[in-house]
């Protein structure tokens, strides 16, 4: 049985140019005014207004909220949610990144439940109804489009909120690989080695259950196995395909699993130094893996095991190995393989540390980290 549409409450559609089927798909919802949140550059490209054609060719009227930025923030939110209580619309439409999604379900959560974004900090806080929505991905990273989380920054501390409730669960999610057609190669490295370590992470960490193992390890094979390709000068639509469906099984298993150190790891260098989140989980994840390694070496290994074949490139064999084929796809990337790389000041290292152990992500870890663990781990990664 396949994996996708199992286990979730939103539907998968997946193919080229299933977004033009958007307008079709919600018609039956009743719904007549659709906020679209979109960032600049997808609309600069023509993604938005194609998804909004769709709309409109089912009657439904579309606005389109496009003042969000990397990473998302609490006044981001707060934006896009005044311009909701002006447009009063029905359905909602994340329509970019991670961030676009992340932001469309902030606006969700206030717009139907009132409040600021902080009251919505951990899991199940929302008490009213929420808008149906509909995620269209332009990237094969985040995952966003299967979880039911809102990852939101507190726009005065820079602190990343986790945002969850089942309400707050797209109903459908279209993954189109000609939408990551326009992408620049560094958004393709940036965005694919983040899903890669959404699904590494998430087969270790100490929530992982037979059904987030499931998706991880699909999420794995996918993804290691046509992140070269889109890397290249000619990727493919179906390996464009195969990583939107890796980065979307991924997603299913955060829902299922959390995530682990790289995550909490990384958050506060975007936070103080405005690194790319991607290139700074590309950082850390080798060294987290090493790491996490003495504690769940049977748990790599079994993945390994499970994916590894002659008729592909995947790695097989120890922790060690795979650490190495991690580093070798972040070379290939061309991001930056170390700290120093990206400015860090090594005396600010202890300060990122104490932010590091602050970060939710770290407690679902296989291997127990603090602050002094923490701070090991960003000297390793700092040459």
């Amino acid at each position: 049985m396949s994996l996708i549409n199992s286990y979730t409450p939103t539907s998968i559609i997946h193919g080229p140019d299933t977004v033009d089927q958007l307008g079709e798909l919600v018609s039956g919802w009743q719904c007549s005014r659709a906020l679209v949140v979109s960032d600049p550059g997808i609309i600069e490209v023509g993604h938005t207004s194609r998804g909004c054609a769709a709309l409109q060719s089912a009657g439904i009227e579309t606005h389109i909220f496009s003042n969000v930025h990397e990473n998302p923030t609490t006044d981001d939110v707060k934006r896009g949610t005044a311009i909701a209580n002006e447009f009063q619309p029905d359905v909602l439409i994340g329509l970019g990144g991670g961030s676009s999604m992340d932001c469309a379900k902030g606006i969700n959560f206030l717009y139907t439940n009132g409040g600021e974004m902080k009251d919505y900090w951990g899991i199940g806080k929302a008490s009213q109804p929420m808008l149906p929505m509909v995620a269209i991905p332009t990237t094969a990273g985040t995952g966003s489009e299967t979880q039911s989380f809102a990852l939101i920054s507190d726009a005065e501390t820079h602190v990343k909120m986790a945002c969850g409730d089942k309400k707050a669960s797209c109903k459908i999610a279209i993954l189109d690989p000609t939408l990551t057609t326009t992408q620049p190669k560094i958004v393709t490295a940036v965005t694919g080695i983040d899903a890669i370590a959404h699904a590494l992470e998430t087969h270790v960490t100490t929530k992982r259950n037979k059904t987030s193992l499931a998706y991880s390890q699909e999420a794995w094979l996918r993804l290691a196995s046509n992140f070269t390709n889109v890397l290249g000068d000619a990727p493919s639509i179906e390996s464009r395909e195969q990583m939107q469906l890796g980065a979307c099984l991924a997603g299913m298993a955060i829902e299922h699993s959390m995530l682990g150190a790289t995550h909490a790891l990384a958050n506060p260098l975007t936070a103080k130094y405005g690194i790319i989140h991607g290139q700074a989980i590309a950082i850390m994840l080798p060294h987290v893996i090493r790491f996490n390694g003495d504690e769940v070496s049977d748990q790599y290994e079994q993945l390994l095991q499970n994916t590894a074949s002659p008729e592909n490139t995947l790695p097989s064999g120890s922790v060690e190995n795979l650490a190495q084929f991690v580093e070798s796809l972040v070379i290939q990337s061309g991001l930056s393989t170390s700290l120093a790389q990206c400015g860090v000041e090594p005396e600010l290292l202890p300060a990122l540390a104490e932010h590091a152990a602050e970060q939710w992500t770290g407690q679902f870890n296989p291997r127990k980290v603090e602050k002094e663990e923490l701070l090991g781990l960003y000297k390793i990664a700092y040459e």
